[in-house]
């Protein structure tokens, strides 16, 4: 069982940057993608971007790419989300997960290939 506790949102102004961060406890797997998603109310979760443990690949949702920036601390079992220039369509809850299994990079961006989730922490944009 793996438990995942986020931490870091808040509000923020346009243009502005925020920090996430996702810290996992219990049997994490080496091979298993961290991923970081995120829901705006009356929108499906989507995903924003991913990173494996073991050789640091990073994956990112075209609407974020240039702008956030995914990163591991191995040693502290923790994945960071750097935000910056944040836009009003940024502003979710953010999720950060991971899976039971490996996960091929060709379907990182799946939610469904993800088992255990965080209880999200709010990311606020005003213009």
């Amino acid at each position: 069982q793996v438990q995942l506790a986020e931490s870091g949102g808040g509000l923020v102004q346009a243009g502005g940057s925020l920090r996430l961060s996702c810290a996992a406890s219990g049997r994490t797997l080496n091979m298993a993608p961290m991923g970081w998603f995120r829901q705006a109310p009356g929108k499906s979760r989507e995903f924003v971007a991913a990173i494996y443990w073991d050789t640091g690949n990073t994956y990112y949702a075209d609407s974020v790419k240039g702008r956030f920036t995914i990163s591991r601390d191995n040693a502290k079992k923790t994945v960071f989300l750097q935000m910056n220039n944040l836009e009003a369509e940024d502003a979710a809850v953010y999720y950060c997960a991971t899976s039971r299994d490996p996960v091929s990079r060709l379907i990182v961006r799946d939610r469904r290939q993800y088992d255990y989730w965080g209880q999200g922490t709010q990311v606020t944009v005003s213009s």
